[in-house]
């Protein structure tokens, strides 16, 4: 993502793991790192954050040297966490005291999706800073829709993710059985996905990564599960029961007893495969 800003915006950056930081400047040399989050607020207009819980973007806003305390009025900061609605709300109230607007704007679309600038960014803010919001992400995004006002981006990509995690067990669980019961894992597939059953797990996923045995880590298996967390938190908020997300948040927190917190989502179905007693392979 940060590639792709540096192609078309002067870009500043700065990472909690230095060598991150040191590894985008090498990848284009046109950017520039900042010593620390404060410095970096106090020279941008616009701010990107993409962190791995809502947590972590009040640890970075926080302290001395924080974002917070170099953020200038006016300035707008774009969260592409995938973080907690309610966060993102009291977020964007604590910084308009500031006169700093702040916005939901999560991703989707992975790590290649990244890369090849076609991600789906999911916005919640306000509809008159959309459009600048919109020319801001336009160099990694294949699609930017503000889905209603500050939190709705978060929620709706808690829900898309804890569909994706419904959609790998589901798909994982069938395998498993047919692959059990003598059929070819990728024969099954090959039907699978011309069939009314298909996915983006069964047409990309399971092919690249489960078949080949390769278990690329790309996301975290603990990120997945605490996404699916927030999605059944949406769901309860509105006074849905939501079984099939409660069954998914429980084997995604099994998967992560299993395999640890540094394995990757996919490998859900390494536990599937183990309790099946069968490889998923082709």
């Amino acid at each position: 993502m940060a590639v792709r800003l540096a192609e078309v915006h002067p870009l500043l950056v700065w990472n909690r793991t230095p060598a991150r930081a040191t590894a985008a400047l090498s990848a284009h040399p046109g950017m520039a790192a900042a010593a620390t989050p404060r410095e970096l607020a106090v020279a941008c207009e616009v701010v990107l954050l993409c962190l791995s819980t809502s947590s972590d973007v009040e640890a970075v806003l926080g302290g001395p040297d924080g974002l917070e305390a170099g953020l200038q009025p006016g300035s707008l900061v774009i969260d592409c966490t995938s973080g907690e609605p309610a966060a993102a709300r009291r977020l964007a109230g604590h910084l308009a005291a500031r006169g700093v607007d702040y916005v939901d704007a999560p991703v989707s679309g992975g790590t290649n999706g990244a890369a090849a600038g076609t991600l789906t960014v999911m916005v919640g803010c306000p509809a008159e800073l959309f459009p600048r919001i919109e020319a801001v992400v336009a160099p990694f995004a294949g699609r930017v829709v503000r889905m209603g006002p500050v939190g709705a981006g978060t929620a709706m990509k808690a829900v898309n993710n804890a569909l994706l995690a419904v959609n790998i067990l589901a798909v994982g669980e069938g395998l498993a059985g047919l692959t059990k019961a003598g059929i070819d894992p990728r024969l099954a597939l090959d039907v699978l996905n011309g069939s009314s059953g298909r996915s983006f797990v069964s047409e990309v996923l399971v092919p690249e990564r489960v078949l080949t045995g390769l278990w690329p880590n790309t996301f975290r298996l603990a990120l997945l599960h605490k996404d699916i967390g927030i999605a059944a938190g949406l769901l309860a908020e509105q006074g849905i029961e939501g079984p099939v997300l409660a069954k998914a948040l429980a084997q995604y927190a099994e998967a992560r007893r299993a395999l640890g917190d540094s394995a990757d989502y996919l490998e859900a179905i390494r536990v599937i495969e183990e309790q099946a007693g069968v490889a998923i392979r082709g």
